[in-house]
């Protein structure tokens, strides 16, 4: 019977949910801004797991000191996940800035002044 996710599959699920509690209530640091886990991607072997986070609320300098300091605090989270997970060996975490959000809402900014643009334009 072929199972429906991979191991890295269900492991990456389970890091990011336990990397947003850490990261929400374990560390308490005022660098920090307000950071959401929005995925994570764990190699086959289980050896590294890539964590893509957003920071809400900072400039482009906050939101890479943020990275750069989650970086610097990998193996503090780290020890904190494995007290959490039931796992022989808890993946080495790399942190990268998502973009994507902002994307998103950059995105969406050009389409409302387009919509607005038009119902201007079709008023007159």
């Amino acid at each position: 019977m072929a199972r429906e996710f991979s191991r890295s599959a269900r492991v990456s699920s389970q890091i990011q949910k336990e990397l947003a509690l850490i990261l929400q209530r374990g560390i308490k640091d005022s660098r920090l801004g307000f950071i959401t886990v929005n995925e994570v991607k764990v190699s086959k072997d289980l050896a590294v797991a890539k964590v893509y986070i957003t920071v809400l609320n900072a400039d482009e300098q906050g939101k890479l000191d943020n990275v750069m300091w989650l970086n610097e605090s990998a193996p503090m989270i780290r020890t904190q996940l494995a007290t959490t997970m039931r796992l022989r060996h808890i993946p080495e975490l790399r942190f990268f800035y998502d973009d994507s959000f902002d994307i998103g809402m950059r995105v969406a900014k050009l389409l409302r002044e387009d919509q607005e643009d038009s119902d201007v334009a079709d008023k007159d």
